[in-house]
C-alpha cells in the first residue's frame, strides 16, 4: 500500500468510506421498507410532533398538564383535518355528475367555437366523458377490493396519532432518553446531531405551514370573489395539500377547478385556474424563498431529487416524507461539519486552535 502515491491512497480511503456508508444506508432503506407498517407511523408522528410542539409548549406554559395539553393538541388537529376532508369529499360527491356534464359541455362548446362540431374533437369529448365514467367505476371496484389496504392505512394513521400524543407528552425527556441509549463519550455529539435534525424538520414544517396558510388565504379569497361553492373547504384542502410539495398544490388546485367547472361553468373555472396559477407562481418565487430561507435552506433541485427518490421507495408516503428527511439530513450534516471540519494547519512553533464551539 505504501508503494501507491498519496493521492491514490486518499482516493481509495474515500471510496471505501463511501461504499461502507452507501451499504449501511441501503440496508437501512430496505429494512424500513420491510417494516414500513411500523416505520411510516413513527416518521409521520415525528413530523406531526415537529409541527405541533409549539402549540403544546404554549399550552404547558399556560398551566395545562402535559398529558391534557398533548390530548387537546391532537384532538384539535384531528378535528381540523377531518372536517376539511369531510367538507371537500361531500362537495366532490355532490357535484360529480355536474362535473362530468360540465366537462362534456365545455369540450363541445370548444368544438363549436372552432367550427369542429361533429368532428373528432366532439368524439374526443364523448371519449373523455366515457373515460371518466370508467374511471369512477374502476375506482369504486378498487375501493371494494382494497379494503385490507384501507384498514392497514387506517391502523397506521391511528398509530401515528397515538405516537404524536406520546412524543408531545414526553418531549421534555427525549434528550435524557437518547443519551441513555448511546455511549457516554458520544452522548454530546449524538444529542447535538439529533437536535439539529429535529430543528431542520421543525423549520421545514413551520415554513411550510406559513406558506400553506398564505396559499389557502389567497386561493380562498379568490374562490369567494368568484362565488365558487365550498370555498372554505377547498381552501382547507389547499392548506393540507401544501404539505406534499408540488403534488399537493396540483391536486388541490385541480379539485377547485373541477368544482368551479361543475357549478359556475367554463369561464369561472378558467378564472379559478388563473388564480391558482398566480398564487403558485407567487409561492415559488416570493413566499417560499423568503419563508424557507429563515427556516431551512434547500435548493429546488434537491427537493425534486428527494421527491423522486421518496416516490420510488415508498410511493405517496415517500413523497410526503422525502423533503423533511432531507432537511433532517442537512441538519446533521451541518452539525458534523461544524464539529469535525478540518481546521487550518497551525503555523510552525505555534499552538493549534481549540475546537470550535457547538452551534
Amino acid at each position: 500500500m505504501q508503494l501507491l502515491p498519496t493521492p491514490v491512497r486518499r482516493l481509495a480511503a474515500w471510496c471505501a468510506v463511501i461504499l461502507l456508508v452507501s451499504g449501511v444506508v441501503y440496508i437501512g432503506i430496505r429494512l424500513s421498507v420491510a417494516f414500513r407498517p411500523a416505520v411510516i407511523p413513527v416518521l409521520l408522528a415525528l413530523l406531526g410532533t415537529a409541527l405541533l410542539l409549539p402549540l403544546h409548549r404554549w399550552l404547558v406554559k399556560a398551566g395545562v398538564h402535559r398529558s391534557l395539553a398533548a390530548g387537546l393538541t391532537c384532538a384539535a388537529v384531528l378535528g381540523a383535518v377531518g372536517g376539511a376532508v369531510y367538507v371537500v369529499t361531500i362537495a366532490l360527491v355532490d357535484t360529480w355528475d355536474q362535473i362530468v356534464d360540465s366537462l362534456r359541455r365545455a369540450v363541445r362548446d370548444l368544438a363549436d367555437q372552432f367550427g369542429a362540431s361533429g368532428t373528432s374533437l366532439e368524439d374526443l369529448a364523448d371519449h373523455a366523458v366515457g373515460v371518466l365514467g370508467r374511471f369512477g367505476g374502476s375506482a369504486a371496484s378498487g375501493v371494494v377490493s382494497g379494503v385490507s389496504w384501507a384498514v392497514q392505512a387506517l391502523g397506521m394513521a391511528v398509530l401515528a396519532l397515538l405516537l404524536v400524543f406520546f412524543f408531545l407528552r414526553d418531549s421534555d425527556r427525549a434528550a435524557d432518553t437518547l443519551r441513555s441509549l448511546v455511549p457516554r463519550d458520544s452522548a454530546d455529539t449524538v444529542e447535538a446531531m439529533a437536535r439539529r435534525a429535529f430543528e431542520g424538520v421543525e423549520g421545514f414544517m413551520r415554513g411550510t405551514t406559513v406558506v400553506a396558510l398564505i396559499d389557502a388565504v389567497c386561493i380562498t379569497a379568490g374562490l369567494l370573489v368568484l362565488r365558487v361553492p365550498g370555498a372554505l373547504g377547498l381552501g382547507a384542502l389547499v392548506f393540507i395539500g401544501a404539505y406534499v410539495p408540488y403534488l399537493g398544490a396540483f391536486a388541490s388546485g385541480a379539485v377547485a377547478v373541477l368544482v368551479a367547472l361543475a357549478d359556475r361553468g367554463l369561464a369561472i373555472a378558467l378564472w379559478v385556474l388563473g388564480v391558482v396559477l398566480v398564487v403558485q407562481m407567487l409561492e415559488g418565487n416570493i413566499f417560499q424563498p423568503v419563508v424557507q430561507s429563515r427556516t431551512v435552506r434547500m435548493h429546488p433541485a434537491v427537493v425534486l431529487v428527494a421527491l423522486t427518490a421518496g416516490a420510488s421507495v415508498a410511493g405517496i408516503v415517500g413523497v410526503l416524507l422525502a423533503v423533511p428527511v432531507t432537511a433532517a439530513a442537512f441538519g446533521v450534516g451541518r452539525e458534523l461539519r461544524a464539529r469535525y471540519a478540518a481546521s487550518p494547519a497551525p503555523p510552525s512553533g505555534g499552538h493549534s486552535p481549540g475546537p470550535a464551539a457547538d452551534a
